[in-house]
This record gives structure tokens, C-alpha cells and sequence, in this order.
């Protein structure tokens, strides 16, 4: 009986210590991490992550010689001249001539004559002068150098306009004869108008942006004085009050004393609005060569790989806004890959 005893107190010690032992805990799975989400980069963004920094090889004006004929844009002869005038300072001993005579022109003469090595524009090259160019062997290279804010402008003796619409643009430069038949408010004498000639990449431009690329409602309008040379319609404009006229901004700067840009829709032409792309006449500016044309003649070679090392240095002063990042970068790889 003792020995029953015994064995039963054996039984409940060994369950009483198996009951006090911790209890085996399942280990608890590490969750994995959540997903990081992916943020789709605006074209913008995406072009500031590629837009590194293209170096192009050290110029030396001094190590050429020669000429360099250099043809086009009234709107980019400014800064052409500045750029030109310091490649000389800097020890180019050849000539470089510069003549202003407009994008069409310039293409012309670029395309089809084969007379120049710099074509200079303030437009793309189209398709058709593109043809002409392969057709005399030529292919062209397009380089940005600089951003135009196309300025609208009266003389400073005009007391009823600083801002016009789209709107009031296509009547000021097609139908209507008065300014009061633009708006009431607005004196009724009639409107003189001056306007770059149709070779001119600022009459495309203008006409593209203000008129879907219908140039007839322009050149139908009355009291219309066409001229490839800026300088002739800023002297037109500041001879009356109800004149009115466009042009590149360097223009304008040169004038400023006497002449009132006018904001569009609101937007006034300046750095913040033309890079953020509110500005609705802010358009890009070119010069083209061929990469045999720098071939065989080294001082156009480098004197365009001057032009695109210090443009932004230059571009401002001249009166136009640097071209983005990424697109001076854009042509300075484009230089590389045509003198490699």
C-alpha cells in the first residue's frame, strides 16, 4: 500500500514539473516589408537625372585661322555678334561677318546656296530646307543657344495699354483698323503696325503661335510696315503712341527708355515666366553647321564649341535667357559626336 502510495506521488510531482516548464513558443514571422512605391518622374525630373554636365574640349582662338561666314536671324545677330566679337578678343585672327537677313533667308543661303557655315535662327529648321541642304550635301547639325521672349511692344507714350490677350492679338494685327475696335475703352485712331518681313523666324513664329500658322489675316492688315531689320521698327514704334510692333527681347532691352512690353494674357515676359513655360511667346534659339563643314574648316569647329561653352556667360547680358540644362547639354554632345 505504501508502495501505491509512493508511485502516485511520483505520478503528480512528474505532472505537477511538466506543467511548470515555459511553454514552446512558435517564433513569429518577420513580415516582410512593404513595397516602396514607385514614383512616376515627370519629364522634367527625368530630365534633370540625365542632363549631366557635358565638358566639350578646351578652345583656343588663337590655334586657328581663317573665315567664317555666318548668316540668318535678325533676332539671333545680337548674341552671334557678342559671341563673335569675343572669340576675336580672345585672339581669332580671322574675320567673322555676320549678316542679318532672317531665319528663312539664312537657310537659304545656308540650303541651297551653300555660301555660309553658321546658319543662325530662331526656328527650327523645317523639313523642305533640311531636303535642300542633302541635296547640296550638306547635313545639318542643329545647336540650342538661347531662349526669346518674343516681346509685344508699344512706345512708352501709349497710356492705355499694358496687357493684351490672344485674343485682342489676332484683331490688333488683322481686321481691326482702330484700337477702339479692339476694346471700346481705347482710343479710336487708327493702328499702326510694324512687323519683322516674312523671312523672318519671328513672323513664322508669330504667326504660328497667334494665327495656327495662317499668315494672310497678317498681311492683310492695314496701316502694315514690313522689315527684315529690327532697328527700322523700333524707330516706327516710337514714332506715335498708337503704334505697335514685335520683336526679339534683345530688342526691347536696348529700348527699354522708350518702349513698354506688353504682358500677354496676364503673363509678363521675364526669367520665371519664360522657364516655367507661361509665358506664351517664349521661344528657342539656333545656330546649325555640318560636321563636314567643321571638318574642313577647324575655325568654324571651334569657334562653334566657343559659342557653346560661353553662351551662358554672354546669352543674358545680350538681352535673350539661357537655353535649359539639358538642352545646352543636348548640343554640346551633339558638337562631340560630329568632331569625333
Amino acid at each position: 500500500m505504501r508502495i501505491k502510495f509512493l508511485a502516485i506521488l511520483a505520478l503528480l510531482a512528474t505532472v505537477v514539473l511538466a506543467a511548470c516548464q515555459p511553454a514552446e513558443v512558435e517564433p513569429t514571422p518577420t513580415p516582410e516589408p512593404e513595397p516602396t512605391p514607385v514614383v512616376e518622374e515627370t519629364e522634367s525630373e527625368s530630365e534633370t537625372e540625365v542632363a549631366e554636365d557635358v565638358d566639350l574640349p578646351t578652345v583656343d582662338p588663337l590655334a586657328v585661322d581663317g573665315d567664317i561666314a555666318m548668316a540668318g536671324s535678325s533676332t539671333v545677330f545680337p548674341l552671334a555678334e557678342r559671341m563673335a566679337e569675343r572669340f576675336q578678343d580672345e585672339g581669332f585672327g580671322g574675320s567673322v561677318t555676320i549678316d542679318s537677313i532672317g531665319s528663312g533667308a539664312g537657310f537659304e543661303r545656308f540650303c541651297v546656296a551653300g555660301e555660309s557655315d553658321i546658319a543662325n535662327a530662331s526656328r527650327a529648321i523645317k523639313d523642305s530646307e533640311v531636303q535642300s541642304c542633302q541635296a547640296i550635301g550638306r547635313e545639318p547639325i542643329e545647336f540650342r543657344v538661347g531662349t526669346d521672349a518674343l516681346a509685344v511692344v508699344v512706345s512708352a507714350e501709349n497710356d492705355f495699354l499694358s496687357d493684351v490677350t490672344i485674343e485682342q492679338l489676332i484683331l490688333i494685327w488683322s481686321t481691326a483698323e482702330t484700337w477702339a475696335d479692339v476694346d471700346p475703352s481705347w482710343p479710336a485712331e487708327p493702328i499702326l503696325r510694324y512687323s519683322p518681313g516674312t523671312d523672318s523666324g519671328t513672323f513664322d513664329y508669330f504667326v504660328e503661335e497667334v494665327f495656327e500658322e495662317e499668315q494672310e489675316p497678317l498681311l492683310a492688315s492695314s496701316n502694315l510696315e514690313l522689315s527684315e531689320d529690327d532697328n527700322v521698327l523700333v524707330q516706327g514704334i516710337l514714332g506715335s503712341p498708337y503704334a505697335v510692333g514685335y520683336f526679339g527681347y534683345a530688342y526691347y532691352q536696348e529700348n527699354a527708355d522708350a518702349l513698354k512690353i506688353l504682358a500677354i494674357d496676364g503673363v509678363e515676359a521675364d526669367q520665371e515666366n519664360v522657364d516655367n513655360g507661361s509665358y506664351p511667346l517664349a521661344r528657342p534659339l539656333y545656330i546649325y553647321t555640318t560636321a563636314d563643314i567643321m571638318a574642313e574648316k577647324p575655325q568654324v569647329a571651334v569657334f562653334s564649341n566657343f559659342f557653346l561653352t560661353f553662351v551662358n556667360e554672354e546669352v543674358i547680358e545680350v538681352g535673350y535667357f539661357p537655353a535649359s540644362d539639358a538642352a545646352l547639354n543636348g548640343a554640346r554632345q551633339d558638337w562631340l559626336n560630329a568632331n569625333n
